[in-house]
């Protein structure tokens, strides 16, 4: 199946994906700040905001309480410069409280109806979904790595319940979600568009509850 990630593979990957998303976004001019994203509605910077609101909320102990547009409201202000640095800042005091989890907290009922361990990998997830936004907002390539077997990590247990489909994506050993069903074969980083609705799920046979974020 999709690879599961253990607890520090986890915590190290989602701070190293944080630092890259604030080395991506810092030098960029204001016409690539404001440029629009595939995200309705959003520029550059709103996902940057997103993104930086996520870390804020979970330093603040209120993770789920602002929506990502009320975050992207409220921290899409300042130069690309400075929105790096705050990111860096912000990741710098979340990775000590992440690196005490232990496997039993990991394990454990978190704030938002998840386990922590599952909260820890969507926020990888998140991290790495909009980072290509802003790449591909930018004409740049997408990027593979780590941050695409966390999202297929976090996906594969999202979809459960969902759809039932099996997963033979290049490069990722077969993975049955909901008991097997249609045949998904070929990029996986198309699968993670088509998952989070940026392409639209016919373009791999697939209903439309492959959506995650479809309701």
């Amino acid at each position: 199946m999709i690879r599961r990630l253990d607890r520090d593979t986890t915590v190290q990957g989602l701070m190293a994906e944080f630092r890259a998303f604030a080395d991506l976004i810092g030098g960029l001019s204001d016409a690539e700040w404001n440029a629009p994203t595939r995200c309705d509605g959003w520029l550059v910077r709103d996902v940057a905001a997103h993104v930086l609101g996520n870390v804020v909320d979970v330093i603040t102990g209120t993770p789920g309480d602002r929506s990502p547009d009320d975050q992207a409201a409220a921290l899409r202000g300042g130069t690309p410069a400075e929105h790096a640095t705050a990111l860096r800042a912000a990741v710098d005091r979340l990775e000590p409280r992440f690196a005490r989890l232990t496997d039993e907290l990991w394990a454990a009922p978190g704030p938002v109806d998840r386990t922590i361990g599952n909260g820890v990998t969507m926020l990888w997830y998140d991290a790495y979904v909009h980072t290509d936004d802003v790449r591909a907002a930018l004409g740049r390539p997408a990027e593979t790595g780590p941050g695409l077997d966390a999202a297929l990590s976090w996906l594969r247990d999202e979809l459960e319940g969902r759809v039932a489909v099996t997963l033979r994506l290049d490069g990722f050993p077969e993975a049955e979600v909901g008991g097997g069903g249609t045949v998904v074969t070929g990029d996986p980083h198309r699968f993670v568009l088509v998952a989070t609705g940026r392409l639209d799920a016919s373009v791999l046979g697939l209903p439309a509850e492959v959506n995650v974020h479809g309701g």
